[in-house]
């Protein structure tokens, strides 16, 4: 009983502690099936997200999945390739990036299913700006990521108008406007996260339609087999 005891706390200690970290969170607009948003989310990301975060897990010819033709994803999503069937890689070294940034910038290509969607529909969100952080920038949702606000042209320069409290939405105040309005840039930072949470596991819908497909034989399949049990049996008492 001992030993269950200490199990479990091994187990819950390490939830209720990342639970506390995430603090306040927004639920992201995802949905695998619009095709339109996951191709504006995988354009964002190959301009404003590229650059530092690789994604060595996903090729980009994956995106054809999602309706983009070859040529599509040559003229508007490849910077740093030529080849469709090449990995989505970068050129800066992780070296280099740790001696920039003072941390190497992570892999993205299942970050949607390590952190959740909304977890990075929230950070994406939450930059402000802070004077006392050498890239002048701050982030509520991670304090003091290394991470500057790199939508911030987009976006606009934030500030945050009272001390973040613990669960509570934090108190923005848009200081500097972007090229989009809020509403504009949430809807980009939505396709964004829709695309990055697509990019995590492509064949997600796929495999729930063949499960579903799965599930309506499995119950047919019992039904038949109920009654061919009955009429084996019958004579049986």
């Amino acid at each position: 009983m001992k030993k269950f005891l200490v199990s479990l706390l091994l187990v819950l200690v390490p939830l209720t502690a990342l639970a506390a970290e995430e603090g306040y969170v927004d639920k992201a607009p995802i949905n695998l099936n619009d095709y339109a948003s996951i191709q504006r989310g995988a354009k964002v990301f190959s301009n404003y997200c590229l650059s530092c975060h690789s994604a060595n897990y996903v090729r980009y010819e994956t995106l054809e999945q999602v309706g983009l033709t070859a040529d599509q994803i040559k003229g508007n999503l490849m910077f740093a390739a030529d080849k469709v069937g090449s990995r989505m890689t970068i050129a800066m070294r992780p070296a280099d990036a740790k001696k920039w940034f003072g941390i190497t910038p992570p892999d993205l290509s299942v970050e949607a299913r390590s952190r959740t969607p909304d977890w990075i529909y929230t950070y994406l969100r939450s930059f402000y700006r802070d004077d006392t952080r050498p890239s002048g920038w701050n982030n509520t949702a991670l304090p003091n990521a290394a991470m500057p606000s790199v939508l911030w042209t987009l976006q606009g320069e934030q500030t945050l108008k009272n001390p973040v409290k613990e669960d509570e939405k934090p108190d923005f105040v848009l200081a500097h406007a972007g090229k989009l309005s809020p509403a504009e840039y949430n809807a980009t930072v939505g396709d964004l996260v829709n695309y990055i949470t697509w990019m995590a596991e492509p064949g997600k819908m796929k495999r729930m339609e063949i499960g579903v497909y799965v599930l309506l034989f499995l119950g047919l399949f019992f039904v038949l087999t109920f009654y061919l049990k009955k009429e084996f049996w019958k004579d049986i008492h």
